[in-house]
């Protein structure tokens, strides 16, 4: 399949200060707008700041996972450092591989984020998909999405009954505003792996193998793009219920569903219009996001204490936030 912007095709674009807005899904955007305005939501991430913090999340990974650097897997450190080239990033993230045969990756922490990729995927993936997944991975980063990805996988992986100190907070709005942004963040991150990586057929071949799980030669990527056209065309009324019960619960979208929006985005002609120069550059939009979380952080230094107090209720609520923390990767199939 040959696609624009196959990087046999064409030199490697370089995208000076780019701005996430040029990445991000409508979608992304709006579910973002309507979580921040849930009764509650604002008070609910200080607090989960506040107990758990930076540094506690960053050891989960430091202790049970290999951090990747020109010593160990280098290839992928390579991958990330042609990445944040690439996307004209400055602050490289850390990244992980952790052991686990689930095909998964994700982007976590508060103020400093990291990458943490299971071993399924790096097994799976080839050179070309991995530096696809890198780059969306990397586009979580750049977008400002690992906070609240790291609050929904916490909630997720523990539930609401471990967090005493949530305590008077309306939860369950919360948690499904959480869901519906997390799964729409994922079609953002999707096209900054497409701008990462500017190999078309290698961003929609990942989808396939997420959905399949195979290998290419067991597999075949028009097919796969037909079936997705099928998903997104079917049915009336009663599908369209059907589709929004089937992913009310769950963190991702359909692979076909994924797959079909970036080459519909590709399709409207906005990926070439960025591989040409037009995007939008780094400036307000920016500001604001590190602003928001130096509020959290101001607030978090205040539940802090209070936090840690109120998990006295739960004895061993700490371990068990470490083991379903690192455990919330191993038991999900998308990336």
């Amino acid at each position: 399949m040959s696609e624009a912007g196959t990087p046999s095709e064409r030199p490697r674009v370089v995208f000076s200060e780019i701005a996430s807005d040029a990445w991000e899904h409508p979608a992304d955007k709006a579910a973002l707008n309507a979580l921040r305005r849930v009764p509650g939501f604002d008070e609910a991430v200080k607090r989960i700041f506040g107990f758990f913090g930076e540094r506690g999340i960053r050891l989960m990974f430091l202790g049970d996972a290999v951090k990747c650097g020109p010593k160990q897997f280098p290839i992928l450190h390579g991958l990330l450092t042609e990445a944040c080239v690439t996307m004209n990033w400055e602050d490289q993230p850390e990244l992980y591989v952790t052991q686990t045969p689930m095909v998964n990756a994700g982007a976590v922490g508060f103020e400093h984020p990291f990458i943490v990729l299971n071993s399924g995927a790096v097994s799976l993936l080839e050179e070309d998909e991995l530096r696809v997944l890198i780059g969306h991975e990397l586009g979580h980063v750049m977008s400002g999405h690992a906070l609240y990805r790291t609050i929904t996988i916490l909630v997720l992986a523990l539930g609401f009954q471990n967090l005493p100190f949530l305590a008077g907070i309306a939860l369950m709005p919360i948690k499904l505003a959480l869901l519906e942004w997390y799964r729409k963040a994922e079609l953002s991150a999707d096209r900054a792996g497409l701008l990462v990586s500017q190999d078309k057929e290698a961003s929609l071949r990942i989808f396939l193998k997420l959905a399949g799980g195979g290998s290419m030669d067991q597999m075949n990527l028009e097919a796969f793009m037909e079936q997705a056209r099928e998903y997104e065309e079917s049915g009336g009324p009663l599908d369209a219920i059907y589709k929004i019960l089937n992913t009310l619960s769950a963190t991702h979208p359909f692979n076909t569903l994924r797959a079909g929006v970036l080459d519909r985005w590709v399709s409207e002609g906005v990926y070439e219009k960025i591989l040409g120069g037009e995007y939008q550059r780094r400036g307000l939009e920016q500001d604001e996001r590190y602003s928001y979380m130096d509020d959290i952080k101001e607030a978090a230094s205040h539940y802090s204490k209070e936090a840690r107090d109120l998990a006295g209720q739960v004895a061993d609520a700490a371990k068990r936030a470490a083991d379903a923390f690192t455990s919330a990767f191993k038991d999900r199939h998308e990336e």
